[in-house]
């Protein structure tokens, strides 16, 4: 099976004082296409930054990322940009929902930076708010909807340009329990149905089990995978 994501010699640090602060540490992984994966590790060991430079947020110190055949190290901003609008969907902890819009103004987001506006787009959007079990709430600013609504309302967004690969930074972290359950069933059902990869950091061991792959990181040194 190919890699959809593969890192070699992955390493980032930042200046402390006089010397350098290194957070991750010559990280090698490969996440095979339509898989699973979750990244844990006690807090400060480098998870969401591994996810920021896999996802092209941010710029390795040394070492490669190549995703989806793409060795973004040496992309510009501008390329990596375009390839999270193309490729990649991204699911957070505080869901990062836009105010000021309704549940399926924000789903509709990625679709419409891509300059899809039409009426197969939003189609899609109510097809995939009806999927998380939000077609009642469509037209529901953030405010009014809970925790565990706004984080399915997130990921609807994800998914709306049927990214080839998905990033979820915790996104079980704010919720309650029964939400939390929820979520992940959604996530998998969706990514099984649509072939996503999707690769997953979290402090919740049950939910990593729930993957085909784990990357242990320990004070930003790959730890096993």
């Amino acid at each position: 099976m190919s890699s959809i994501l593969e890192t070699t010699d992955l390493s980032k640090t930042y200046p402390s004082g006089n010397s350098q602060l290194t957070v991750l540490d010559a990280v090698n992984i490969q996440i095979p296409t339509g898989s699973t994966a979750a990244i844990v590790g006690p807090s400060g060991s480098g998870k969401t930054t591994l996810l920021g430079l896999c996802a092209g947020l941010d710029r390795a110190s040394s070492g490669r990322v190549i995703l989806d055949g793409n060795d973004i190290t040496s992309f510009s901003e501008e390329q990596r940009s375009e390839l999270r609008r193309k490729s990649i969907g991204f699911i957070f902890q505080n869901f990062q929902l836009m105010p000021n819009l309704t549940a399926i103004e924000n789903v509709m987001i990625p679709a419409e930076l891509q300059g899809k506006h039409g009426a197969e787009t939003l189609q899609r959007a109510k097809d995939l708010l009806d999927r998380v079990g939000l077609d009642s709430r469509m037209q529901h600013y953030p405010k009014q909807l809970s925790g565990g609504e706004q984080q399915r309302v997130a990921i609807a967004r994800a998914f709306i340009h049927q990214p080839k690969i998905l990033f979820a930074d915790e996104p079980t972290g704010n919720l309650d329990e029964e939400s939390s359950l929820l979520i992940e069933e959604m996530l998998f059902e969706i990514n099984k149905e649509l072939g996503t990869t999707l690769v997953i950091v979290t402090h919740d061991n049950e939910l990593a089990q729930k993957t085909q792959h784990l990357i242990k990181l320990k004070g930003g040194k790959l730890v096993s995978v």
